[in-house]
């Protein structure tokens, strides 16, 4: 177990302190970090209504991440970041984009996002009747 820490310096230690500041001070650094906005949005957006998820988007959104990840392999040198934001924002939008279909054409699952929110929109309409 000792040799994991050991790995993870050496990694750390074959680099000097240039190019690490180099690094973090460059777009192949910044551009996947300002990036991350994507998927935590989309992660966020689990927790939401499917009704208020948009299809056309949720495509658009996988393929834009799919092609980004295939860019960010193929970049020489390789931006890992960029690779992990953009497989995180894919895996979301898919989870997205079958909740979508699932609410609006399969309905194989209840969606518990769905469920808390028809129960919020009957407690509404039950206070506005009764007001």
């Amino acid at each position: 177990m000792a040799s994991i820490p050991r790995q993870i310096s050496a990694y750390f230690r074959q680099y000097s302190a240039k190019q690490w500041k180099d690094y973090f001070t460059s777009t192949h650094f910044w551009g996947p970090v300002a990036n991350w906005g994507l998927p935590i949005a989309a992660l966020a957006d689990l927790k939401k209504d499917p009704e208020v998820i948009s299809g056309p988007m949720t495509v658009a959104l996988c393929f834009y991440s799919s092609v980004f990840m295939r860019f960010a392999w193929t970049v020489q040198p390789r931006n890992l970041l960029l690779f992990a934001c953009h497989a995180t924002n894919f895996n979301a939008q898919l989870g997205q984009l079958f909740r979508y279909v699932n609410h609006y054409y399969l309905d194989v699952f209840e969606d518990p996002m769905a469920e808390k929110n028809i129960q919020k929109k009957a407690v509404a309409q039950a206070q506005q009747k009764q007001s």
